[in-house]
């Protein structure tokens, strides 16, 4: 586990000893900031940018036959404050808690298959199943600093990138722990780049070095079949990232990322999208080209508890094509993974960065995988209320095929419903949302029941309330 004290308070100093002797002059006189002045600390803290966000969420799956059931209701908070600038700089931070308002037994195991609840529990902490009212975390405390178009932070953030994401299918999302630089100095090229060296996953409350936080949902198996072991035997100095993206005359745009997980794990992605008018109709299309290799040993030179082997490679590419105009948006989506080897990058950092992923499902730790999803979302009532119904299929290798289906999971079909209504007037800043996830079996394997509890045959339905101030 990381001990973050060390950064929280040299981050602090740093940030008290720019900001205290701004504040030290005379007393009558005013302070200039790069946007205003202010008379006072109140007139400070007034001006900074303050916001509360309040979480309600209601998750219940239901699986095949006597397969256990399982529901959960979480309730949540939380705070935050970004300063308003001085000299170009600021001090973002903030805190959330959650508490288990109720819920079926979320820590005892399926009585079939022995394995764990994988949806609900991820409400709450997944390493503590049978906690229910002390989920606390301190999230955001960076230094931000910015001069012209480039800014960079220092401290814990949220990043969004196609490799360590928010994810935010929970009731937290995941939060990064370094430095991060992004600039647009250069006219239509924006360039971003950082070195992490701790995360906070999704569905925790407590701070990991990079390589301790692999493992933490689970670890499916080795390529030879057996349980992969490599939580907490993988050595690794953070994750480098970098990206570059090119805008063409707002209609193409050229991005390319590379994550170094050091020691670990190298992958490239280049993406290419393009947009153009037909008429009064958007057409948008899209290319993700994804190359990954092992690095040294992939983690650990004992292969049994290794993160990828030695030597190893994956590609994968997914297109998109899609129309859109102010009231619907519709896409068609392809990926494929090859047969070269499994396509992996850790859960608990993200989701899949792929234009066919669905909410409640992953294809990372597979390869050899065709999948196909196609969406569609209606935006009504003066832009409020917005529905969507999304089908996918994904042809997954042999679920004994260990040495590209990590996690056991058969072809599948699934089907979403969707709907979100954002309220205005005295209740503007609440959203409600809706989110009923199927999924069919799409194999015709004989099949164990591992295979099937909480993969396939199941109803997943969520409900949730945000209030956003």
């Amino acid at each position: 586990m990381f001990n973050f004290s060390i950064l929280k308070v040299s981050s602090i100093l740093i940030f008290l000893s720019i900001a205290i002797p701004s504040f030290a002059q005379h007393e009558a006189e005013s302070i200039e900031l790069d946007s205003t002045k202010i008379e006072s600390i109140k007139d400070f803290m007034n001006k900074s940018d303050w916001h509360f966000h309040s979480r309600s969420f209601f998750m219940t799956t239901i699986n095949e036959g006597v397969l256990k059931d399982d529901y959960a209701m979480a309730q949540g908070a939380g705070i935050g404050l970004l300063t308003t600038p001085i000299k170009g700089f600021q001090l973002g931070l903030s805190g959330y808690f959650i508490f288990n308002v109720f819920s079926s037994d979320l820590a005892s195991p399926d009585s079939i298959t022995g394995l764990k609840n994988r949806y609900e529990l991820g409400q709450f902490d997944v390493l503590r199943p049978t906690n229910k009212y002390d989920f606390d975390r301190l999230e955001d405390l960076f230094i931000k600093y910015k001069i012209k178009n480039t800014y960079i932070k220092l401290g814990r953030m949220e990043l969004q990138t196609p490799f360590l994401n928010m994810q935010d299918g929970r009731m937290r999302p995941t939060i990064e722990e370094g430095v991060w630089l992004n600039s647009k100095e250069l006219k239509n090229v924006e360039i971003q780049a950082g070195y992490i060296w701790g995360v906070s996953p999704r569905s925790t409350v407590d701070w990991f070095k990079t390589a301790e936080s692999i493992g933490i949902y689970g670890q499916g198996v080795n390529v030879d079949g057996t349980k992969s072991n490599y939580a907490n035997n993988l050595e690794s100095k953070g994750i480098v990232l970098f990206n570059l993206n090119y805008k063409y005359k707002n209609k193409a745009e050229i991005i390319l990322w590379n994550a170094y997980i050091e020691n670990i794990l190298n992958t490239s992605m280049l993406e290419i999208k393009h947009e153009h008018l037909v008429g009064n109709v958007t057409v948008y299309n899209g290319l993700m080209y994804f190359h990954q290799r092992a690095i040294n040993e992939g983690g650990n030179t004992d292969q049994s508890k290794t993160y990828i082997n030695k030597d190893a490679i994956a590609n994968v590419i997914s297109l998109q094509v899609g129309a859109k105009k102010k009231n619907f948006n519709v896409n068609v989506n392809y990926t494929h993974i090859t047969d070269d080897g499994r396509y992996l990058m850790p859960r608990e950092w993200g989701r899949d960065p792929f234009y066919t992923f669905l909410p409640r499902e992953r294809n990372e730790g597979a390869g050899n995988v065709y999948a196909f999803t196609t969406n569609f979302v209606y935006t009504s009532l003066n832009n409020k209320l917005k529905s969507g119904i999304s089908y996918g299929y994904v042809n997954m290798p042999s679920v004994y095929n260990f040495r590209l289906n990590k996690y056991g999971m058969p072809s599948y079909h699934q089907l979403n419903l969707s709907s979100s209504y954002n309220f205005q007037n005295f209740w503007k800043g609440m959203e409600f949302r809706v989110l009923m996830a199927n999924k069919f079996n799409g194999s015709d394997e004989l099949l164990q029941a591992k295979h099937v509890y909480n993969k396939i045959n199941i109803l997943n339905f969520n409900f949730i309330v945000d209030i956003r101030i």
